[in-house]
């Protein structure tokens, strides 16, 4: 099999295990078919801007080019800090981006991938965010009616919980001591001022991951097009927005969004 095209992230629908897709240009590969086969990913030197499609010579903010970067609300520094988001004051990069995607309902969650941690995703994200970050579990904490509040409430809650993901733990599925996500919800809430305990959300649902892996790794290399323009290998798995090859290798399939890649497979 032979694809090539413009990556970006993989795109993921939620069953048992997730299905994974890998977007090349106009066409879409899916990923599951190829556990335990031979794959190869070759780039070809030409990256494209994720926002304004010009070509770059480099890559920032995981696919687009300086001025876009600069420029496109999608590469806001809010999409990172959500508090730091004004638009529910009329201020933002492009208001029109912003209502779709800032002025929303939004959920604060606790999710494990690697270790029990905080974060904020888009109503329309979930269970979509939490598969990216290759998380096993996840519960929704609190729902806001934008941005800029449930950046607030993860702000407060950094105090007490991590909001980065320990990608390395994540890979390696590194076993966790029984985490109770509904207690630590509740934990959470306690810790809440008044004013931001309002926007509790009731449902103690929670989500479980289960991942597409053969076997993990027990010792990680990162790999990149960067430095290895062509990377291949037994398909062991695939967490979060990484392949996982049978060798110990592992590739961030985001971080590259905008590289033109061929792609082919060995079934």
């Amino acid at each position: 099999m032979l694809a090539s095209g413009n990556i970006i992230k993989m795109r993921s629908e939620f069953a048992e295990p997730i299905r994974y897709f890998l977007p090349l240009g106009e066409t879409e590969v899916s990923l599951n078919q190829f556990l335990g086969k031979s794959i190869s990913l070759k780039f070809t030197g030409q990256i494209n801007c994720i926002s304004c499609g010009k070509r770059t010579k480099t890559s920032f903010g995981q696919g687009f080019c300086y001025n876009c970067l600069q420029t496109a609300p999608e590469a806001s520094e809010t999409v990172m800090r959500p508090e730091l988001s004004k638009a529910h004051l009329d201020i933002a990069r492009d208001m029109d981006w912003a209502r779709e995607h800032d002025l929303i309902d939004h959920f604060v969650y606790l999710a494990i991938s690697g270790e029990l941690k905080v974060g904020v995703t888009r109503h329309h994200q979930v269970p979509t965010r939490w598969i990216d970050q290759g998380a096993s579990d996840a519960i929704i904490l609190a729902r806001t009616p934008n941005r800029h509040i449930s950046g607030v409430i993860e702000v407060f809650l950094k105090n007490f919980f991590s909001d980065k993901t320990n990608w390395r733990s994540m890979l390696q599925d590194k076993i966790q001591p029984v985490i109770d996500l509904p207690e630590e919800k509740m934990n959470a809430f306690r810790l809440l001022p008044a004013e931001l305990q309002l926007y509790f959300h009731p449902d103690n649902q929670v989500w479980k991951m289960i991942y597409p892996v053969n076997h993990y790794p027990e010792k990680i290399a990162s790999v990149t097009f960067d430095k290895e323009p062509s990377i291949s290998g037994i398909l062991a798995g695939i967490k979060g927005q990484y392949l996982i090859f049978s060798d110990g290798k592992v590739l961030n399939i985001r971080k590259h969004s905008g590289y033109f890649l061929e792609f082919s497979a060995i079934q």
